[in-house]
C-alpha cells in the first residue's frame, strides 16, 4: 500500500512537472512551472524510494525526467556571491540599479532607507509602494529628487521609480495602466535610457496573464535602449516572463537567485529554497555587469543590486549594421 501511494504521488508530481512546460498553451499550465525546481526535487526523492521495489523501471524513468527538469532551472540556483556576467570595463562609467519589493506593511522601513543610503544606487525600482511608503520615501527626496509613484487600485501593489540622475529634457515620467508599471527616460551623463519598474500580479487563476496583455503596448514602447526591473511573480523559465521579454524586445538578466518565500519562513530558506521572481530586463546599449541579492530589509523579498554600463553608440551602430546586411542581401550577385 505504501509503495502504491508513493508511486501515485510520484506520477502526480511528474504530471505537474510536465504541465509546466506547456505554459504557452494556457496560463494554468504555467502556474506549475513556477515550482519546477521544488517539484523536481520532490519527484526525484519519491523515485529514489521506489528503486528497490516492483516499480523500479518506472522509478528510473521518472528519476531521469526529474533530473532533466531540474537542469532547466540551474541558472537560478542560489549563489554565495554576486553573479558576475561581464568584467567591468575600465573605459566606461558603471551605474547601479536597486530593485526592491518593499512589502506594503514592512515593519522596519528604516532598514530599507539605510540600505539605500549604503548602496547609493543611481536608480531604484520599487514594488508594493503603499501610502506608508509614500511617506517614508519622502525622507530621501533630497538624495533622489527625480521620482514617480504610481498607485495601484487596491492601494497596496503600486510601483515607484526613484533616480539620482535627472529625467531627460523634454520627457516626463508616466504611470502605465492601473499603476502596475512606471516608466521614465533618465539622462545618464548625456545618454537617455528608458527605465521601467514593473509589478505583475500572481499567476493564474489570478490576473497575471491578462495584466501582461494590458501592458503589451507600454512594454513595446520602451525604446531602443532600456532597463526594466521588478517583482514579476514569475520565475525566469516561465511562459509569463518569456512573454514579457518578447513583448518588450528585451533580454532577461541571468537570475540573481531565489528572492521570495513566505514571510513566516526564515531568511536562510528564502535564499536557498525560495522562488527567483524578481527579474531584470535590458536591451540596446545597456550591458548588465553583475547582480547580487542583498540583506533582509523586513520584506518577504530580498533586494537585488544590479551594475550596468551603457554603450552610447550601440543602437545607432546596430541599426547601421542591420541596414548594411539588408543592402548586401538584396544586391544582385554576378
Amino acid at each position: 500500500m505504501v509503495a502504491q501511494l508513493t508511486f501515485l504521488a510520484m506520477m502526480a508530481c511528474s504530471a505537474a512537472l510536465l504541465a509546466g512546460f506547456f505554459g504557452a498553451l494556457h496560463p494554468a499550465f504555467d502556474s506549475f512551472s513556477h515550482f519546477r525546481m521544488h517539484l523536481s526535487v520532490l519527484t526525484a526523492l519519491l523515485a529514489l524510494s521506489l528503486l528497490a521495489g516492483s516499480y523500479r523501471l518506472q522509478a528510473v524513468a521518472v528519476l531521469v525526467f526529474a533530473i532533466a527538469c531540474f537542469a532547466t532551472t540551474m541558472s537560478a540556483l542560489p549563489r554565495l556571491s554576486a553573479q558576475q556576467a561581464i568584467a567591468k570595463p575600465a573605459d566606461r562609467i558603471v551605474y547601479s540599479l536597486l530593485q526592491m519589493n518593499l512589502r506594503f506593511n514592512n515593519p522596519t522601513p528604516k532598514k530599507v532607507l539605510s540600505l539605500i543610503g549604503r548602496t547609493n544606487p543611481d536608480v531604484i525600482t520599487l514594488d508594493e509602494v503603499s501610502a506608508m511608503w509614500a511617506t517614508e520615501l519622502g525622507y530621501i527626496a533630497g538624495a533622489y529628487p527625480y521620482r514617480i509613484l504610481c498607485d495601484y487600485p487596491n492601494g497596496v501593489f503600486g510601483v515607484a521609480l526613484l533616480s539620482r540622475r535627472p529625467f531627460a529634457a523634454g520627457t516626463a515620467p508616466r504611470c502605465e495602466p492601473r499603476g502596475a508599471m512606471a516608466t521614465a527616460t533618465i539622462d545618464f551623463g548625456g545618454v537617455p535610457v528608458k527605465v521601467a519598474a514593473i509589478h505583475l500580479s500572481w499567476p493564474w487563476p489570478k490576473e497575471q496573464y491578462w495584466q501582461i496583455g494590458e501592458l503589451s503596448e507600454s512594454l513595446a514602447a520602451l525604446g531602443e535602449t532600456a532597463i526594466m526591473a521588478g517583482d514579476c511573480n514569475a520565475v525566469p523559465w516561465s511562459a509569463a516572463v518569456r512573454r514579457v521579454a518578447r513583448l518588450s524586445g528585451m533580454t532577461m538578466m541571468p537570475s540573481a537567485g531565489p528572492t521570495w518565500i513566505h514571510r513566516t519562513l526564515p531568511d536562510f530558506l528564502r535564499r536557498y529554497a525560495g522562488l527567483p521572481i524578481d527579474q531584470v530586463f535590458s536591451k540596446g546599449g545597456v550591458t548588465i555587469l553583475s547582480s547580487a541579492r542583498l540583506e533582509d530589509t523586513g520584506s518577504d523579498h530580498l533586494p537585488v543590486l544590479v551594475e550596468f554600463t551603457l554603450r552610447p553608440d550601440a543602437p545607432e551602430d546596430e541599426h547601421k549594421s542591420a541596414l548594411a546586411q539588408n543592402t548586401s542581401s538584396t544586391e544582385p550577385r554576378g
